[in-house]
């Protein structure tokens, strides 16, 4: 079985509604307003084309600003970071370390990575976590033009990889990211904790549960 993940708030943190609520402390007061300014960021049409890869962070960033009233410096100074903001998610990344090993030890299936991302900070990613390695592929959005929960960039996945849809289970954070995976007939998990990862992997004979 090839396991896929997502990278987001599956392997490493993505709490947008913190950043908010840290970099804009006047306009994210409350927990509701700094989940309200997140969506009106990363939920935005301006963002998912950063993601894309057919709209630059400059861009993104004078858009936002101008769009929501906010501090260009203080936005600017938070976009050009969150490629370092985005770090290991430790429980998880032992998740994906035993199906590693297991690999290694009997090579079953394959791993891969689907992960909305801009090119800049899909870079930073590739510099700073060696764990990354451990992937046999794997696709970022801004490198390919196309976004999640879109068919076309599962397909794409597949095809790279020559992946048999009955065969590759994805897991995401996103249910809807989860159901586009299953309408291409891959198996799907929504994450919600690595305890609750490794859980459903080990039903389905994927992680060992003794590990």
């Amino acid at each position: 079985m090839n396991v896929v993940f997502d990278l987001g708030a599956v392997l490493f943190t993505w709490r947008p509604a913190d950043l908010m609520a840290q970099c804009f402390p006047t306009q994210a007061a409350t927990a509701d307003a700094a989940a309200h300014l997140a969506h009106a960021v990363f939920g935005h049409a301006d963002w998912h084309q950063f993601d894309r890869g057919t709209l630059g962070m400059q861009d993104v960033i004078a858009r936002a600003t101008l769009r929501l009233d906010l501090d260009e410096a203080v936005f600017s100074a938070l976009v050009h970071s969150i490629g370092t903001r985005l770090k290991p998610m430790r429980e998880s990344v032992a998740v994906l370390q035993q199906l590693h090993l297991q690999r290694q030890q009997h090579s079953h299936g394959k791993l891969y990575y689907l992960s909305n991302m801009p090119e800049p900070y899909a870079r930073a990613l590739e510099q700073l976590h060696p764990f990354l390695q451990w992937f046999d592929g794997g696709i970022f959005s801004g490198d390919v033009h196309h976004i999640k929960p879109e068919p076309a960039i599962y397909q794409l996945l597949q095809d790279r990889y020559a992946l048999e849809p009955a065969q590759t289970v994805f897991i995401d954070d996103m249910q809807s990211n989860v159901h586009a995976a299953r309408t291409q007939g891959w198996q799907g998990i929504h994450f919600e904790s690595a305890e609750q990862l490794k859980r459903q992997l080990t039903e389905m004979g994927l992680v060992q549960a003794n590990q």
